[in-house]
């Protein structure tokens, strides 16, 4: 049996601020030409949300996982998603103990603070539903016992956005577990440049390297740091104008099925930690804006004729946000 957490110790706003840019700094030393990326999944762990990225392999969302695990001292995991994947490959299942004569409970790869689901949509619906006690409880329950997880804890899936052989759409309700949806696309040609340098300078193949990565943190400081984005303020009016933007996509033209209450939540809790991260303990308008694409994205579906139009949800978005007017700073 675990020990008893132990309540971690507060932080003050300056210190929080300061330690979010190194933990962001830090990343960014092992994840090159990726900074809205790695802005984006960082703003989903402050406000402790989970994300699902889209993006073709090898744009680095492995090592972008692994720096960020580094960063906090904290422990890293990855599922492979294929057809084959049961649910209890995933949460964990029992063996029988001669010596003990008697059940015990193998725990599966969930319990880490940073859980890398590769290729999510491989794998059947029953596997991906097992994932969704994890990600909404942070428990697993084996054989009727519940296992809660050590916080901070937080699944970063993948999905490929050009392969749909062998692929299983998200369930509607997983998709709303995740706080943010977040695309990844291929570096500028500098950035690429300077990433293809950073592999394979004085290295032989291509094994990821977080060695540069120095650790910033412990995990019990990023729950404070959590509790510190949770404390950011919010206007009324700032509020109203996440709330309308949320409304407006369940009757805005050519949308079949719009956020529900859990958009507008999840678009606020990701302003607040965007606040946090570029050192702010208030949030402002453009704050919402800046999340409203990956905080509202895997939440709305275009109608077939705008589909066929070549209008995907971000340009749906970014429509909505012309037309929403913002209140004034």
């Amino acid at each position: 049996m675990s020990e008893p957490l132990q309540p971690p110790a507060p932080v003050d706003f300056p210190r929080a601020a300061a330690l979010v840019r190194q933990i962001r700094d830090e990343v960014c030393r092992a994840v090159v030409g990726q900074g809205t990326v790695v802005d984006q999944v960082l703003t989903a762990f402050l406000a402790g949300g989970h994300v699902l990225i889209e993006g073709v392999p090898g744009l680095g969302k492995t090592l972008l996982v692994r720096a960020l695990a580094r960063s906090i001292s904290g422990t890293f995991g990855r599922i492979q998603f294929t057809p084959d994947l049961m649910p209890a490959d995933v949460t964990g299942h029992t063996l029988y103990d001669p010596k003990a004569q008697a059940f015990v409970a193998r725990r599966g790869p969930v319990f880490v603070n940073l859980l890398l689901a590769d290729e999510i949509n491989r794998a059947p619906a029953k596997t991906q539903a097992a994932l969704l006690e994890v990600m909404q409880e942070a428990q697993v329950t084996i054989e009727g016992q519940a296992h809660p997880l050590e916080p901070p804890f937080m699944v970063l899936a993948t999905q490929n956005p050009i392969e749909h052989e062998g692929t299983y759409a998200l369930p509607e309700a997983q998709l709303d577990r995740f706080l943010l949806k977040v695309r990844i696309d291929y570096p500028s040609p500098a950035d690429e440049m300077a990433l293809v340098r950073h592999v394979i300078e004085g290295k032989v193949g291509d094994k990821l390297d977080v060695e540069r990565v120095m650790p910033i943190v412990k995990p019990s400081t990023v729950i404070s740091l959590q509790a510190v984005a949770a404390s950011v303020r919010i206007d009324d009016a700032v509020l109203d104008y996440a709330v309308r933007l949320a409304r407006a996509t369940r009757s805005w033209p050519g949308v079949v099925a719009g956020a529900g209450p859990r958009g507008g939540i999840s678009l606020m809790r990701a302003a607040r930690a965007a606040a946090l991260l570029e050192g702010r303990d208030y949030v402002t308008p453009d704050d919402v804006k800046r999340m409203a694409l990956p905080a509202l994205r895997h939440r709305i579906a275009p109608s077939p004729e705008l589909e066929l139009e070549g209008r995907d949800t971000d340009a749906i978005l970014k429509g909505l946000l012309e037309k929403i007017e913002a209140p004034r700073k």
